[in-house]
């Protein structure tokens, strides 16, 4: 086999393979999208529809009424959790990337660490935490407890972004007459904008799509996020599974609009570190 028929071949392969893997994140989607348009009985014939059958907006009516408040929850979990990631992980990632501190490699170990702990693990260590300094039922414990994954996450984003920042950047604006702070928020935080754009679109989906954390800390609360929303819906009411497929599209919008407005900055942001210049 030549050279450009192996190129082809690897060409058509990976394609493929990106055709595959498209089909398979978003064909659970499209059928949610269009289950949301059928009855019960519908979805339960036997027969998939690609296109929604006998379809009826009942099921986004009766949602819209109970799960409206759920979305208001939502955002300000999802964006409580953006603003504590950026707060703690921006000044964290930076002097962990440009200052030589003996306790580096211990902490960006433990983050790494934190990353693969199960979230039932973390939820349960966090309620008797949060029992014991009433933060259970509340949004601030529940910021927090989301804050556990979407922290270590930016810290490494954002450092191996630092990294591939020039120290004669920093070097010249001291020069200049800045100050470490200005320095700071004046020059690296411009500079880090797509990174620091990409951590706050992921904390804020971390906090948008949160359930274990919400299930165990707000037992029993009269607040309640769209993901809870769900289950207790589906849990109330599961034989109006219609009903059920609107609740996860209409939890699906606001995620989609963000994602769609950051997309640009995600892309760059992920590959920033990747390359030092």
């Amino acid at each position: 086999m030549t050279r450009l028929d192996s190129s082809r071949s690897l060409r058509w392969l990976c394609t493929l393979a990106a055709a595959l893997a498209l089909v398979v994140v978003l064909f659970p989607v499209y059928a949610v999208i269009v289950g949301s348009f059928e009855s019960t009985q519908t979805l339960f014939s036997g027969t998939f529809y690609w296109l929604p059958h006998a379809a009826t907006l009942a099921n986004y009516s009766t949602v819209i009424q109970a799960q409206s408040g759920h979305v208001l929850t939502s955002l300000i979990v999802a964006l409580g959790t953006a603003a504590l990631a950026l707060i703690v992980a921006v000044p964290a990632a930076y002097a962990l990337s440009k200052y030589r501190l003996r306790v580096t490699v211990v902490l960006v170990s433990s983050l790494l660490i934190c990353q693969i702990v199960p979230s039932i693990v973390l939820a349960t260590s966090l309620f008797i935490v949060f029992h014991w300094t009433h933060l259970v039922n509340s949004y601030p414990g529940l910021i927090i407890a989301d804050g556990t994954y979407a922290i270590p996450f930016a810290i490494l984003v954002l450092r191996a972004f630092f990294f591939s920042l020039p120290n004669e950047v920093m070097q010249a604006a001291r020069v200049d007459g800045a100050s470490e702070w200005q320095t700071f928020y004046r020059i690296v935080v411009p500079l880090a904008r797509s990174a620091v754009i990409t951590v706050a679109v992921f904390a804020f989906l971390n906090g948008w799509g949160d359930f274990i954390f919400a299930l165990t800390i707000l037992s029993g609360s009269g607040i309640e996020p769209i993901t809870l929303g769900i289950y207790t819906y589906l849990g109330n009411y599961s034989t109006d599974w219609g009903a059920v497929m609107a609740s996860a599209a209409f939890a699906m919008v606001p995620a989609g609009v963000m994602l769609v407005l950051a997309q640009r900055y995600i892309a760059s942001g992920l590959t920033a570190g990747s390359v030092v210049g």
